[in-house]
């Protein structure tokens, strides 16, 4: 059943947020980190991190919430993150977590032991490899601010220089946001080529997703209860966390070679749903193509998730799915062009691209 949805705003992120004017910085699409009560469209470049306020965007002001100067460019890291009081911006990088405050000062840096496989240094700077051709693809880690801007969450290679005579490792820190100081830490026992966070309603909860390439994708769940942290490995390593529930119920998951979503439940990680039908209409029964479905999918609301299918021969197909059943309620059939994947917001709209990638959409249900 087509479900034809309602265009909310159509706006632009600004095209000088794509290239320093006179200069070689150029930057990655526009993404959207968001909490319970902030959603952020942010941009890095090789020199900086500019944050916008999606409700800001909507409404005609251009201008960004924050902008914060990074320590490295934005290929000599991991995932970087901004606080929802856009007071702070976390940069994950090949060798330490770099943390600025919105005047552009630094606030606090914590290191660790290098993301190059090759390398068994500490390092104090960027700048001590930036020309070495072994640093130039590493591995990578992630952070993540929790709900309410009190801590933050980290993958990182170890051991820390405190720890200079331990093995290597990796662990997931539990941070002070104000300092930097680590709160609680716990080995993940995984081998990443990169990684990324998926926060929780509950400022105390965190979802940690490690990409192993052909190896699997270990899902992570963690709890800070002020004293310890505590971490639980969830499924096979065979899937990626996607997305958590508007109300911290659910989660939802992809396989590890992009075949079907899965809805789990919270706290025990259990599936209670998992989309195996092929909603492809006119199908032939005798394809040999399997349906990929996309890993940037979501939450629109507690009821309903917004996921996107494609194949060689097409655009990706944007399905919706009722979370109680697991069922697909029908294909989006938008009224004006989109590409790309959806960006599910879960208050009862979702974000998706035009033309091109810096023009962003703004759709509900109905």
């Amino acid at each position: 059943m087509p479900v034809t949805p309602r265009l909310m705003a159509s706006f632009r992120v600004p095209a000088n947020a794509a290239r320093v004017p006179g200069s070689d910085h150029t930057a990655d699409t526009p993404a959207v980190q968001r909490w319970p009560r902030r959603r952020l469209v942010v941009i890095r470049r090789d020199d900086e991190l500019l944050a916008y306020d999606l409700g800001r965007l909507i409404a005609g002001d251009h201008a960004p919430a924050a902008r914060f100067p990074a320590p490295w460019p934005r290929r000599a890291g991991g995932i970087d993150a901004v606080s929802p009081t856009i007071d702070l911006a976390v940069f994950s990088g090949e060798h330490a977590l770099h943390a600025v405050d919105a005047a552009g000062a630094l606030r606090w840096r914590v290191c660790h032991a290098c993301w190059a496989p090759s390398c068994l240094s500490h390092h104090n700077s960027y700048q001590e490899y930036a020309d070495d051709k072994e640093h130039r693809n590493p591995d990578s880690g992630s952070c993540w601010i929790s709900a309410d801007g009190s801590t933050v969450w980290a993958h990182v290679r170890t051991p820390l220089p405190d720890d200079a005579e331990s093995e290597l490792d990796e662990e997931w820190l539990v941070l002070d946001a104000a300092d930097g100081r680590v709160l609680g830490r716990a080995s993940t026992d995984t081998a990443a080529a990169g990684s990324h966070h998926i926060p929780h309603p509950d400022p105390g909860q965190m979802g940690l997703s490690v990409g192993e390439g052909q190896d699997g994708v270990p899902l992570l769940w963690g709890r800070w209860d002020g004293a310890r942290l505590t971490v639980t490995r969830i499924g096979d390593d065979d899937r990626c966390l996607v997305d958590v529930s508007p109300c911290g119920t659910r989660l939802l998951t992809i396989s590890h070679w992009g075949l079907e979503p899965a809805i789990h439940r919270l706290p025990d990680g259990a599936v209670t749903h998992e989309i195996t039908t092929d909603p492809r209409p006119q199908t032939p029964p005798d394809a040999e193509e399997e349906l990929s479905w996309g890993y940037r999918c979501g939450f629109v609301n507690e009821h309903t998730v917004i996921a996107s299918t494609s194949d060689r021969n097409e655009q990706p197909r944007h399905w919706l799915i009722d979370t109680a059943r697991g069922n697909i309620l029908g294909q989006v059939e938008y009224p004006k062009p989109v590409s790309g994947d959806p960006i599910a917001l879960g208050d009862s709209t979702w974000l998706t691209c035009g033309e091109d990638s810096f023009q962003l959409l703004l759709w509900s249900p109905q």
